[in-house]
Protein backbone atom coordinates (compact mmCIF):
# COMPACT_ATOMS: atom_id res chain seq x y z
CA UNK A 1 0.00 0.00 0.00
CA UNK A 2 1.29 3.68 -0.93
CA UNK A 3 1.97 5.91 2.21
CA UNK A 4 -0.50 8.47 0.60
CA UNK A 5 -3.37 5.50 0.89
CA UNK A 6 -5.33 4.52 3.74
CA UNK A 7 -7.02 1.00 3.95
CA UNK A 8 -10.46 1.38 4.98
CA UNK A 9 -13.69 -0.79 5.03
CA UNK A 10 -17.16 -0.47 4.59
CA UNK A 11 -18.57 0.21 8.76
CA UNK A 12 -22.17 0.69 7.85
CA UNK A 13 -25.39 1.45 5.24
CA UNK A 14 -27.77 3.08 6.43
CA UNK A 15 -31.12 4.33 4.37
CA UNK A 16 -31.53 8.00 3.76
CA UNK A 17 -34.43 9.90 2.55
CA UNK A 18 -32.66 9.94 -0.93
CA UNK A 19 -30.41 6.74 -1.13
CA UNK A 20 -27.77 5.46 1.50
CA UNK A 21 -25.19 6.58 3.58
CA UNK A 22 -22.43 4.55 3.62
CA UNK A 23 -19.71 4.73 6.27
CA UNK A 24 -16.26 4.01 5.29
CA UNK A 25 -12.72 4.43 7.76
CA UNK A 26 -10.73 2.74 10.07
CA UNK A 27 -11.05 2.37 13.85
CA UNK A 28 -9.92 5.95 14.68
CA UNK A 29 -12.10 7.84 12.22
CA UNK A 30 -15.04 7.12 9.89
CA UNK A 31 -16.39 9.57 7.05
CA UNK A 32 -19.83 9.19 5.09
CA UNK A 33 -20.61 8.71 1.27
CA UNK A 34 -24.05 9.07 -0.16
CA UNK A 35 -25.11 6.43 -2.73
CA UNK A 36 -28.44 5.46 -4.35
CA UNK A 37 -30.51 3.37 -3.22
CA UNK A 38 -29.86 0.82 -5.66
CA UNK A 39 -25.99 0.51 -4.97
CA UNK A 40 -26.47 0.84 -1.41
CA UNK A 41 -29.10 -2.09 -1.73
CA UNK A 42 -25.90 -3.95 -3.87
CA UNK A 43 -23.32 -3.06 -0.64
CA UNK A 44 -25.78 -4.21 1.73
CA UNK A 45 -26.83 -7.76 -0.19
CA UNK A 46 -22.88 -7.88 -0.52
CA UNK A 47 -21.89 -7.48 2.89
CA UNK A 48 -25.05 -10.11 4.22
CA UNK A 49 -23.12 -12.82 1.34
CA UNK A 50 -26.65 -12.74 -0.22
CA UNK A 51 -26.95 -15.05 -3.28
CA UNK A 52 -29.01 -13.40 -6.44
CA UNK A 53 -30.71 -15.72 -8.72
CA UNK A 54 -29.75 -13.71 -11.18
CA UNK A 55 -26.41 -11.12 -11.42
CA UNK A 56 -27.22 -7.47 -11.12
CA UNK A 57 -24.79 -5.28 -13.02
CA UNK A 58 -21.88 -5.09 -10.50
CA UNK A 59 -21.77 -9.37 -10.94
CA UNK A 60 -21.77 -9.13 -14.41
CA UNK A 61 -18.92 -6.56 -14.71
CA UNK A 62 -17.18 -8.61 -11.95
CA UNK A 63 -17.59 -11.78 -14.63
CA UNK A 64 -16.69 -9.61 -17.57
CA UNK A 65 -13.76 -8.74 -16.09
CA UNK A 66 -13.25 -12.93 -15.03
CA UNK A 67 -13.74 -13.66 -18.36
CA UNK A 68 -11.18 -10.93 -19.96
CA UNK A 69 -8.69 -12.20 -17.38
CA UNK A 70 -8.64 -9.19 -15.47
CA UNK A 71 -8.38 -9.00 -12.26
CA UNK A 72 -9.56 -5.78 -9.66
CA UNK A 73 -6.09 -4.85 -7.57
CA UNK A 74 -7.97 -2.65 -5.27
CA UNK A 75 -9.84 0.75 -5.36
CA UNK A 76 -8.73 4.19 -4.34
CA UNK A 77 -11.10 6.95 -3.23
CA UNK A 78 -8.79 9.56 -4.51
CA UNK A 79 -10.54 13.39 -4.49
CA UNK A 80 -13.34 14.65 -3.20
CA UNK A 81 -14.59 18.16 -4.25
CA UNK A 82 -17.99 20.06 -3.09
CA UNK A 83 -19.28 16.60 -1.73
CA UNK A 84 -18.34 14.27 -4.65
CA UNK A 85 -16.08 11.91 -4.16
CA UNK A 86 -14.00 10.63 -7.19
CA UNK A 87 -12.56 6.73 -7.22
CA UNK A 88 -10.23 4.49 -9.71
CA UNK A 89 -9.73 0.92 -9.68
CA UNK A 90 -6.69 -0.08 -10.68
CA UNK A 91 -7.04 -3.52 -12.84
CA UNK A 92 -4.44 -6.09 -13.09
CA UNK A 93 -4.08 -8.23 -16.81
CA UNK A 94 -1.91 -10.92 -17.46
CA UNK A 95 -2.05 -13.16 -20.38
CA UNK A 96 0.61 -14.73 -22.83
CA UNK A 97 1.35 -11.40 -24.00
CA UNK A 98 2.54 -9.84 -20.37
CA UNK A 99 1.13 -8.11 -17.56
CA UNK A 100 -0.63 -4.37 -17.96
CA UNK A 101 -2.36 -2.65 -15.50
CA UNK A 102 -5.13 -0.24 -16.46
CA UNK A 103 -6.77 2.29 -14.10
CA UNK A 104 -10.24 3.09 -14.66
CA UNK A 105 -12.44 6.19 -13.26
CA UNK A 106 -15.15 5.47 -11.19
CA UNK A 107 -17.74 6.40 -8.98
CA UNK A 108 -17.10 5.07 -5.41
CA UNK A 109 -19.96 3.57 -4.78
CA UNK A 110 -19.59 1.77 -7.95
CA UNK A 111 -15.94 0.70 -7.31
CA UNK A 112 -16.69 -0.18 -3.26
CA UNK A 113 -19.26 -3.05 -4.41
CA UNK A 114 -17.26 -4.35 -7.14
CA UNK A 115 -14.37 -4.31 -4.30
CA UNK A 116 -16.25 -6.18 -1.63
CA UNK A 117 -17.71 -8.50 -4.39
CA UNK A 118 -14.00 -9.68 -5.40
CA UNK A 119 -12.94 -9.31 -1.56
CA UNK A 120 -10.23 -6.18 -3.01
CA UNK A 121 -8.65 -3.35 -0.73
CA UNK A 122 -10.10 -0.25 -0.67
CA UNK A 123 -8.25 2.59 -0.26
CA UNK A 124 -8.74 5.91 0.60
CA UNK A 125 -6.14 8.46 -0.45
CA UNK A 126 -4.56 10.43 2.80
CA UNK A 127 -5.52 14.06 1.43
CA UNK A 128 -9.25 12.84 1.55
CA UNK A 129 -9.19 11.02 4.39
CA UNK A 130 -7.39 14.03 6.41
CA UNK A 131 -9.99 16.77 4.98
CA UNK A 132 -13.46 14.92 5.28
CA UNK A 133 -15.46 15.12 8.45
CA UNK A 134 -14.77 12.55 11.36
CA UNK A 135 -18.44 10.78 11.87
CA UNK A 136 -17.32 8.08 14.01
CA UNK A 137 -19.72 9.67 16.74
CA UNK A 138 -23.17 9.53 13.88
CA UNK A 139 -21.83 5.63 13.35
CA UNK A 140 -22.25 4.46 16.89
CA UNK A 141 -25.12 6.23 17.41
CA UNK A 142 -26.60 4.27 14.20
CA UNK A 143 -25.41 1.34 14.98
CA UNK A 144 -26.67 1.55 18.25
CA UNK A 145 -30.13 2.86 17.09
CA UNK A 146 -30.39 -0.34 14.80
CA UNK A 147 -28.77 -2.77 17.39
CA UNK A 148 -31.66 -1.43 19.79
CA UNK A 149 -34.47 -2.03 16.73
CA UNK A 150 -33.38 -5.37 16.30
CA UNK A 151 -33.48 -6.53 19.96
CA UNK A 152 -37.02 -4.91 19.84
CA UNK A 153 -37.95 -6.65 17.04
CA UNK A 154 -36.36 -9.63 18.21
CA UNK A 155 -38.30 -9.49 21.54
CA UNK A 156 -41.99 -8.83 19.83
CA UNK A 157 -41.60 -11.48 17.89
CA UNK A 158 -40.59 -14.06 21.12
CA UNK A 159 -44.08 -12.37 22.38
CA UNK A 160 -45.89 -13.46 19.25
CA UNK A 161 -44.53 -16.72 19.37
CA UNK A 162 -44.90 -16.99 23.06
CA UNK A 163 -48.94 -15.92 22.63
CA UNK A 164 -49.51 -18.27 19.90
CA UNK A 165 -48.21 -21.04 22.55
CA UNK A 166 -50.64 -19.68 25.12
CA UNK A 167 -53.77 -19.64 22.90
CA UNK A 168 -55.97 -23.15 22.36
CA UNK A 169 -55.35 -23.96 19.03
CA UNK A 170 -58.84 -25.24 17.18
CA UNK A 171 -58.15 -28.86 17.23
CA UNK A 172 -58.38 -28.63 21.33
CA UNK A 173 -61.57 -26.59 20.99
CA UNK A 174 -63.33 -29.53 19.51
Amino acid sequence: MPADHIAVSVKGVMPTANGCAVFLGTDAKAFVIYVDHSVGNAIQMTLAGVKKERPLTHDLIGHILAGLGARLEHVVINDVNGGTFFARILLRMENELGKKYVEVDARPSDSIVLALQQERPLFVARAVFDTVEDMTEILQRVLQQQADEAKKTDDESDEDQSDEKDEPSDEEDK
